[in-house]
Parts: structure tokens; C-alpha cells; sequence
């Protein structure tokens, strides 16, 4: 028996994942690891009658899910899911995965920021820049924070103007605006190359409507995962909804370099594949999709689709004023360059077998009822500008749109595995937009570069813009709600401009990577000490929550620091927040809106009267809906119930293949482009580097070619592994690091196939060094058989821990690891990284649930 059938053939039934689950969630529940003053209050109130609210779990997992908690005298007991209505298929509960049920550690855990501090050795213009993040601290009073923070933004701008700030989005970035602008940053970030390439090709990078929705993905055959692992990246209903899929006959086949636990799960067939070299397998399935298709014998291809539907694919569809060479098939064939896209000239690339690269075209022939789903993973990666286009053209070229039980798109984040439009919405909060008057914005891919060396290549933020060298000197990096240094490609050289600039300004809630780097740290309430709020995931349901806590410590709102900042600016902070959080999250409320069981109407969700007016005491007026305010508040949930043949269903692309001159593609031609012009022409002006309007290989910076010193003799170089970094259930990307009981369960090693393990000596538990061109980083080893051999995983979003002495990080930072490298659309290309491993000498890696809090008083 080889690896992949020894790997597929251990089944987990639903049974044994639910029961794992549930004493993975017990264990939980016996873990004490707050702080010992709320211990001692939870357990003062335990016997008193208490009430159970609505809590956000506001992080940007996937998931979505509702959570209670139960509050007595101010202090939260104990939490709890959705029991709102019984659990069906159909109409499944929106529960809570391990880190939403671990929220309450997080808000009340003991490495709160709880003041506003200032490091010891800043002085007006930097004072000792190079001892950001390692410097002690020093408790010091608002005033003092927001005089000082005032004080130097006004002396950098009448030195160097309002382009010597940089800052993200967030309540005091409108400020900076209003004072006169800010350089602004922009990245493809999750999406990477289904970022732009989408649009000019005819295609889209949402699920909400490039899938079917989740009761007619039950009619597929099969179904066609591509680097998908719901179970980790969007805890709750997706895999869930995969098993309905399953129980109602479809097989699952897995392309990913890592069998994870979706796949696993759903006794999928894996085939591994080499990180960031999709683009190539496909190609080389679309060459046997052509040389074996026989319309009568043989039928794999739709013809009638490509005829109808698309530009490109051979010469006889290419657009007007191109040459008909440059057409898909052709270069498919070879027939110019005379190298055929086979299955062989695939299987070199992206390591899987040639027979099986075949047997992944046949099993999407146009018969079958296919769904082609993808994840935004591989577009993650280095020169991928075209993988979105090549996604679509395989499901094109087999028909498998527009149609029942066939689907092509994307099925990832709070959308995966439930396509159509969003049924349940909530309203606009009021708030005006603030113009930036500053028109600067830096990739993600060169922003730290940018501030080191001083220029940068301007393309407009996310406008796609013809490239343009410009000058630039950064003095003040403003993070107001963001990981940025944490998640961003570089971290080696991010840390070398926090160190350059002369101010670097923190909201937190915890010491997080940001504050850890900066000179001031400024206290931040969370969610649950807000008024309340909405989250937005699947498309059925919406949650309201509810204020949990009064603010703790002296925590202060992102908009509260943001107007006190606009008092010292001497700006007017009305223009950006002419009202206040209460009036906000109301208006939120009467703009609700829910799609009626016609399936077309959309209409007012919240009943709102008088006496609710006056009792909240803001401006309003009354209201019919579907639920009254009082009822949504306490439920927290409003949730459309799903049955077969409701008019709630989608069909993607349909109303394009019904009438394609009436409802066009957001193409130049309108079409599905397999050559786009558009497309080639807008990421080639960029200046990062070129495509072709066709889909082609291009091998990433960083990617498995890069792996060798001699590609020819196939002789390896000094990073000879590929890395790729999964979402974790540890963390929603940075955020949930610090808890003790998700550090306590999910422990962040690296995983190595056990072949390459055994190549360099290591074993289970063994302190491995890891080391890029960008950096080096500490994990403890994780031996299996689910990851390709050549292929290693760091899960994402570590919080780096920097051994100042050796420049070693000892979190297990990945983006230590992933260098700040431009392509394309200046995509972010975190999977298409390499490095080197081997046995640490030094002192062995202590479990981090064993590492001290990040607390400064």
C-alpha cells in the first residue's frame, strides 16, 4: 500500500470527529488560565441568577458563529452557542468553533493592555529608535499620550508634510485625512491574485456568486477541491455542509500539498501537489481535456459552451486585432513552440504523476455533474496572475456552469460551500466617508522596503495603475486597528522601518507584534465592551450582539482616541463622526434588510417602534419588519430556515448562460476571456512583472524551481523545501495567539512529511531551525504523512518572538520566513516561499503555553 492510500484509507467517520471534538472542547473547559482576580469574581457570582447576552466573536476566521455569554453581577460565568432553534441539515445552528468559545480568555485575560504606555527611551524625534521592541515601559496618563502623539504629528508635518505619515484605515487615520492626508497601504492580502485577475477575464473571486448555493451542491457527482481546508479556515457549517454533499453520493477529490483534516474528513482522494504550481497541473489537464476529447466517443469537452460563452480558446475565437498564434489551444499544443503541454511536462512542475494528472481531467468531463472549487490559497502565491483566469477556463472548457449540480468558483471564507447572494443584511451605520487628500498608497509587498530605502512604485491604491517610481520619507507609522507588521510579507525588513522612523503609534489591546514595536501603546476596548454590533458570515443569518462588559481598566474606543487626537490637531472631528456609537449601531439596526420567501423582495428585518425609539434615545422612526427589536436582541440571531425547492436556491452563471447579451461578464467582450488583453496589459504597466493574455507558467521567485541550483541536473540549492502557511484553529490569522487554553490545544509545530524528517535526522518533538533569505524561526517538530515530501507547514500568524542575540525569532513568525518579493498585481505570495531546515543546537523550544504573558503592568 502506497503513502496516499495508506493516508486515505484511515477514516474518520462524522461520529469519531464529533466525539474528538467534543473532548477537545472539555479539555478546554478544565483549563484555568485566567487571571486569578476574574477567577475569583466568576466564582463569588457563580450562584446568583444571571442573564444570557449575546457576545461577538468578531474576528476574521471564516466563520461567523454565534456566541452567549452568561453575565452575573458584570461578570461572564460561562458561554455558550447556538440553541436557538433544533440543528437539521437544512437548517443547521450556527455553533461555535474552540476559539469563539475561548473569547472570554481573550477579553478578560491577564496581558490586557490596561493604560496607555510610553517606551522608556523615546524622546521627541525618535530618541533610541533601535530599542523598539526591546525597550521597558512606562505608565503614563491619556493626556500625556495624546499631548505627546499630537505634539510630534504637528512637528512632522511642518517638517516634512502630511506624506511623512503612513497609516491603515481606522477612525484615526479619518483624522490624519481631515488634517491634511496620509500615505496609505494597500495588498491583495487573502485573495491574492483573485484580487484583480477575476474581472477582466469574466470571472469572480467570491463564492457568493461564482458557486451554487449549499442544497444544490447535493446533486454533484463529484466534487473538485483545490487547496481547500474549511475545517481550519472557516469553523462552523462549511464542513458540514460538505458531508451533506458526501451523504448524498459525491466523491471528493483533494489537490493540495497537505491531506488536511476537510479531506480527511470527507475520504477524499488526494492528489499532492507542489505549492504554487497549479497553474501548470491545469494547463496539463486542459491538454488532455483536448487530445482525448471525442464528442462521440469521448465527450469531455462542452463545445456548445466555448462556442457560446467564450473568446480565446482556439484561433478561430480570438478577439479582433490579436493574432490568432496567440490563442489557448495552441500553446496548450505546442504547436508554435513545440512544447506540448502534456501530462509529462505538468508532472515535472508540480510533482504529480502523469496518469494522474489524466485521471483528473477525465473525472471532469462534461457528463458529470462537477463542482471545480477553489480555495484563495494558491493565489497567494508568486506570478499566479493568471491562475484565477485557468480556474475558470477548466470549467469552461467542461461546462460545468450555469447548470444544477455543476459548479466552478470560489468556496472559501464565510462563503465556502454556500453560494448566492447575501439574504440577511445589516444597515449602514451613518458615518460619512473622509477623503484622503494624500493619493500616495505603497503595495504590501514593498511598503517596508519603501520606508528602509525611500521610493516606492506608485500604482494607485488597488487601482491597478500604470507603475511610477516615486520618493518617500516616512516618520510616523500609525497602527490603529490592524496586525500589520504581524501579517505582512517581510517581517525581517518591517522591523528595520519601525526602528527608522521617528514615531510609531499603537492601539492595542494586547502587546501585540504592532505595540510590541512602537513607542506609544494606546488601550482599546474590544467588542465586548461596545454598545453592540453585527457580524455578517453565511448568507442566511445575521447576528446582533450586545455590550458584555463595561470597558476595563482605561481602555478607551478607537473613535474616542480619534477625536481627542482631532481636539489637539485643532481638526473638526464632526466631518468624520458627526454621531455617536449609539446612534450608529441603531441606524445599523433600521437599515437591516431580509430577502422575503419570494426569493426577490427585499425588505425592512427589524420591527421598530416608538417606545424603542425613546428607550434608546436616539433618532429614528418606526418600523414593520420580521422580527421585533426587542426579540432580535435577545435571540442574537436572525436566520432564514432552508428547505429544497424554496426560492432561496442559485445557480451560478445562470442568468448569463440563459442570456448572455442581456446579463454580460464584467469582460472587455463580456465574455469568459481565455486571452485577455485587459488583463495582460494592466499587470504588465504595473512594473512588477509580465504575463501573457493566455494562461502560462510562470515560475514564482520563490517557488519549487527556485528550490535548485541547477534545474537541468536537478541538483538542489540552499533552500530546497517549499513552505506554505495554513490557517491554524489557534488563531483567526494573528489574533487568539495569546490565549493560554488555545496555546494549551493547538501547540503550533511545523509539519514535515516524515520522509524529509528521516532525510535530516529529525523526530517528533525536535526544535527545528528554519531558515529563508529573509530570516530564521524556531518550531518544534511534527512528523506526518499528510504533507508532500519537499513540502513543509508553518501555520500562519505566530506572534514572533525576536531573540535580539542570535536575530533567531522563537515564535515561528511565518512571515519571518516570507520575504517582501513584487510580482504581478503585487500580490502577497506567502506560499511561494522556500527555506532550509536541520536540528537546532541551541536550547530546545519550551511548549509557548509555557512562555510568559506579554504584561506590562
Amino acid at each position: 500500500m502506497d503513502l496516499i492510500d495508506r493516508i486515505t484509507n484511515a477514516k474518520l467517520s462524522r461520529r469519531s470527529f464529533i466525539l474528538a471534538s467534543a473532548a477537545a472542547t472539555a479539555g478546554l473547559s478544565l483549563t484555568g488560565c485566567g487571571s486569578s482576580l476574574t477567577q475569583a469574581t466568576a466564582d463569588q457570582a457563580a450562584g446568583k441568577e444571571g442573564k444570557w447576552i449575546t457576545a461577538a466573536c468578531w474576528h476574521n476566521c471564516g466563520g461567523r458563529c454565534l456566541n452567549k455569554a452568561y453575565v452575573v453581577d458584570g461578570v461572564v460565568i460561562r458561554q455558550k452557542t447556538d440553541d436557538t432553534h433544533p440543528d437539521s441539515p437544512d437548517y443547521p445552528q450556527q455553533r461555535a468553533c474552540v476559539r469563539g468559545r475561548s473569547q472570554r480568555q481573550q477579553v478578560f485575560g491577564a496581558d490586557r493592555l490596561k493604560y496607555p504606555m510610553k517606551r522608556k527611551n523615546w524622546e521627541p524625534g525618535g530618541g533610541k529608535k533601535e530599542l523598539r521592541g526591546r525597550d521597558e515601559w512606562v505608565r503614563i496618563s491619556w493626556d500625556e499620550a495624546l499631548d505627546s502623539i499630537a505634539g510630534e504629528i504637528k512637528r512632522i508635518k511642518s517638517e516634512q508634510g502630511n506624506r511623512a505619515f503612513f497609516a491603515d484605515g481606522g477612525p484615526a487615520a479619518k483624522v490624519l485625512a481631515l488634517y491634511g492626508g496620509y500615505v496609505a497601504n494597500w495588498g491583495t492580502t487573502s485573495l491574492g491574485s483573485w484580487t484583480y485577475t477575476p474581472g477582466p477575464v469574466g470571472f469572480s473571486s467570491s463564492s457568493g456568486d461564482s458557486i451554487n448555493d449549499r442544497l444544490d451542491m447535493r446533486n454533484c457527482d463529484t466534487v473538485i477541491m483545490f487547496n481547500m481546508n474549511p475545517a481550519w479556515s472557516s469553523a462552523g457549517n462549511p464542513v458540514y455542509h460538505f458531508l451533506q454533499v458526501k451523504k448524498a453520493g459525491a466523491d471528493f477529490i483533494a489537490i493540495d500539498p497537505f491531506y488536511n483534516d476537510s479531506y480527511g474528513l470527507l475520504e477524499a482522494d488526494w492528489i499532492p501537489t507542489r505549492p504554487a504550481t497549479d497553474t501548470a497541473l491545469m494547463i496539463g489537464v486542459a491538454h488532455t481535456l483536448i487530445v482525448e476529447d471525442d464528442p462521440v466517443k469521448n465527450p469531455l469537452i462542452d463545445w456548445d459552451f466555448l462556442k457560446k460563452y467564450t473568446i480565446g480558446f482556439d484561433a478561430d475565437s480570438m478577439p479582433p486585432g490579436t493574432d490568432a498564434k496567440d490563442n489557448f489551444k495552441d500553446y496548450v499544443l505546442g504547436t508554435y513552440d513545440g512544447v506540448p503541454k502534456n501530462a509529462e511536462w505538468a508532472a515535472e512542475i508540480s510533482g504529480v504523476a502523469p496518469d494522474r494528472i489524466r485521471y483528473l481531467a477525465r473525472a471532469m468531463n462534461k457528463n458529470k455533474k462537477v463542482a471545480l472549487l477553489y480555495a484563495w490559497s494558491a493565489g497567494r502565491t508568486q506570478n499566479a496572475d493568471n491562475l484565477p483566469q485557468m480556474a475558470m477556463i477548466l470549467g469552461a472548457m467542461t461546462g460545468h456552469m450555469g447548470k444544477s449540480g455543476h459548479m466552478c468558483g470560489v468556496s472559501c471564507h464565510s462563503g465556502a460551500a454556500n453560494g448566492g447572494d447575501t439574504l440577511v443584511s445589516p444597515g449602514k451605520n451613518g458615518l460619512p466617508t473622509v477623503d484622503n487628500p494624500v493619493k500616495d498608497s505603497i503595495n504590501h509587498t514593498e511598503m517596508w522596503r519603501a520606508i528602509v530605502d525611500g521610493k516606492y512604485n506608485f500604482t494607485g491604491n488597488k487601482k491597478f495603475l500604470k507603475g511610477e517610481m516615486k520618493d518617500i520619507d516616512i516618520r510616523l507609522i500609525y497602527h490603529d486597528n490592524n496586525a500589520r507588521l504581524q501579517s505582512a510579507d517581510g517581517m525581517t525588513k518591517g522591523i528595520e522601518a519601525h526602528r527608522k522612523v521617528d514615531l510609531v503609534v499603537s492601539h492595542g489591546q494586547f502587546l501585540t507584534t504592532n505595540a510590541k514595536y512602537s513607542d506609544f501603546v494606546l488601550p482599546v476596548t474590544t467588542e465586548w465592551e461596545k454598545i453592540g454590533g453585527f457580524l455578517t458570515g453565511n448568507r442566511e443569518m445575521l447576528i446582533m450582539y450586545s455590550q458584555i462588559t463595561e470597558p476595563l481598566y482605561e481602555a478607551q474606543s478607537d473613535e474616542w482616541i480619534a477625536r481627542e487626537l482631532a481636539k489637539r490637531l485643532g481638526v473638526d472631528a464632526s466631518k468624520a463622526f458627526p454621531i455617536d456609537a449609539k446612534q450608529q449601531f441603531f441606524n445599523q439596526i433600521a437599515g437591516s434588510t431580509v430577502i422575503l420567501p419570494d426569493g426577490k423582495t427585499a425588505a425592512p428585518l427589524v420591527t421598530i417602534t416608538a417606545e424603542d425609539i425613546a428607550q434608546w434615545g436616539v433618532q429614528g422612526k418606526p418600523q414593520q419588519g420580521q422580527i421585533s427589536l426587542k426579540e432580535f436582541q435577545e435571540k442574537g440571531l436572525y436566520q432564514i430556515e432552508r428547505k429544497p425547492g424554496d426560492n432561496y436556491g442559485y445557480i451560478a452563471f445562470k442568468d448569463f448562460c440563459d442570456d448572455p447579451e442581456a446579463n454580460p461578464r464584467p469582460s472587455a467582450s463580456g465574455k469568459l476571456e481565455f486571452y485577455s488583453q485587459v488583463l495582460a496589459d494592466t499587470v504588465n504597466a504595473m512594473g512588477y512583472s509580465e504575463i501573457k493574455p493566455i494562461p502560462t507558467h510562470i515560475p514564482p521567485v520563490e517557488g519549487y524551481e527556485a528550490t535548485f541550483k541547477d534545474w537541468q541536473g536537478k541538483v538542489k540549492g540552499d533552500y530546497p523545501y517549499q513552505v506554505i502557511n495554513p490557517h491554524y484553529l489557534r488563531r483567526s490569522h494573528t489574533v487568539f495567539d495569546n490565549v493560554q487554553w488555545l496555546r494549551e490545544t493547538w501547540p503550533n509545530p511545523v509539519y514535515i512529511s516524515t520522509q524529509d524528517a528521516r532525510e535530516k535526522g529529525l523526530n517528533d518533538g525536535d526544535t527545528v531551525l528554519l531558515t529563508s533569505q529573509h530570516g530564521k524561526t524556531l518550531r518544534t517538530a511534527c512528523l506526518t504523512d499528510r504533507f508532500m515530501p519537499g513540502v513543509i507547514g508553518l501555520p500562519h500568524g505566530s506572534w514572533v518572538d525576536m531573540d535580539e542575540k542570535t536575530g533567531i525569532d522563537t515564535g515561528g513568525a511565518d512571515n519571518i520566513l516570507c520575504g517582501p518579493v513584487s510580482t504581478g498585481q503585487g500580490v502577497s505570495g506567502w506560499n511561494s516561499c522556500i527555506c532550509n531546515m536541520e536540528k537546532y543546537t541551541g536550547a530546545s523550544l519550551i511548549p509557548d503555553v509555557q512562555k510568559p504573558q506579554r504584561i506590562i503592568l
